[in-house]
């Protein structure tokens, strides 16, 4: 199952939807927790935490699924 997240700007940052949606305590912890665990973009790798997400890409953390409206 999927959560939805609604942009309230044109995009949110990896780092940032991380931190909102609890998957990391704060900011400062993203860089760590992406060289540590496997998150997808739209089916690709990513490890950036300030990578721009629109509306319309999906993140996968885990067993946790994020889409961007």
């Amino acid at each position: 199952m999927s959560e939805k997240i609604k942009l309230e700007t044109e995009f949110i940052t990896l780092g940032q939807l991380l931190k909102d949606e609890g998957v990391i305590a704060t900011g400062g912890q993203a860089k760590w927790f992406l060289r540590e665990n496997s998150v997808l973009l739209n089916g690709n790798p990513e490890d950036r935490r300030g990578k721009k997400l629109y509306s319309g890409d999906v993140v996968v953390v885990g067993e946790q699924t994020f889409e961007i409206e």
